[in-house]
């Protein structure tokens, strides 16, 4: 079997605020494979951002990284200093982000940019950094890399400033590019060839991509696997189709019972009521109890473990038994507001 590009061990992440220590990761795992697209998906402040950060050790202060084993290829690279991890960041590991207008240095080319992240990585002339450059922006489907090389960002559209940034990803080599909701700021046509270009690139150049979203639609049409993050906890993973379609967790039930879908038109709208726990107090036992109409004084007092329900499938809830929950797919489980 092919090993973990990455292998994520009980990773715990905290903030010293002064309002105290907020808990934002508490102890998550996770395996992402060469030449997959490995979905992390729920609400915002679950900690989704911050998992794609502390792979890269770039956790803002106060953050902190005060538990557990990042391994790359068999290293941990908690255990790297700052020079061994600036090989590797923008190296073998790239981020996009979900403004490449804020990540593009707006008074350098296009052309500079990705030229200068190919001569830190690699022993190579400017006109071979240059050629390459071209040979990336293409490889993106940017038309004319040629005059885009020579451009500066404010002079491109969102769409064609994230294809750079996924160039700039390509062109150092990355074995892993880390996609911190690439699409939020694009309209759908452009968001379409983004994601399809992310695919392309997945299977014509083997790159494994974690792509962090709170979009399921995007995970159903993207992602090979997904985990399902709620308060810095995995509640549920899987390969995409058997979360899909066998839904275990009631979080992950709200979630799609909440998508709008065809035919709905002057339906009320499923939500899930109340907001992600604070991280400042963390709650006994499951933290999805307090808006999950399933739960039980088990889930106030316990917090499940994740645990296999069948292949590759994994739930981390009281409520689990040898068959599903009943009528998950009809939205039951989640109180309606």
């Amino acid at each position: 079997m092919t090993e973990p590009l990455i292998s994520v061990r009980d990773l715990t992440v905290r903030f010293d605020t002064y309002a105290g220590v907020v808990h934002a990761l508490n102890g998550i795992s996770f395996d992402i494979y060469p030449g997959e697209i490995f979905g992390l998906v729920g609400e915002t402040g679950c900690g989704k951002s911050v998992t794609g950060l502390s792979l890269l050790r770039l956790v803002p202060p106060p953050g902190e990284i005060c538990g557990g084993r990042i391994l790359f290829h068999g290293q941990d690279l908690l255990t790297k200093n700052e020079a061994e991890m600036r090989d590797i960041r923008g190296g073998r590991i790239a981020m996009i982000f979900q403004d490449p207008s804020a990540a593009l240095n707006p008074v350098f080319t296009i052309g500079e940019q990705i030229e200068l992240i190919i001569r830190q990585h690699h022993p190579v002339s400017r006109e071979q950094a240059r050629r390459r450059a071209v040979e990336t922006l293409h490889a993106v489907g940017m038309p004319e890399p040629e005059r885009i090389l020579t451009t500066y960002p404010h002079q491109l559209s969102g769409g064609m400033q994230q294809r750079a940034m996924i160039a700039m990803a390509l062109s150092s080599g990355a074995e892993l590019l880390i996609a911190d909701e690439p699409t939020t700021a694009l309209d759908v046509t452009i968001q379409a060839q983004i994601l399809d270009l992310l695919t392309h690139l997945k299977q014509t150049q083997g790159i494994a991509i974690l792509l962090i979203t709170h979009d399921l639609g995007v995970v159903a049409e993207t992602c090979d696997r997904v985990a399902v993050l709620y308060a810095g906890l995995i509640v549920e993973t899987g390969p995409t189709a058997s979360v899909f379609q066998a839904i275990k967790h009631p979080y992950t039930q709200g979630l799609l019972a909440a998508i709008p879908r065809p035919g709905s038109h002057g339906q009320q709208l499923q939500s899930i009521p109340g907001t992600v726990p604070s991280g400042l107090n963390p709650l006994p036992g499951c933290p999805f109890h307090p808006r999950c109409g399933f739960a039980m004084d088990v889930c106030r007092q316990h917090r499940p473990d994740l645990l296999p329900t069948d292949q590759a499938h994994w739930v981390a809830c009281h409520l689990y038994s040898d068959s599903p929950l009943p009528n998950l797919g009809e939205g039951v489980g989640v109180r309606a507001t």
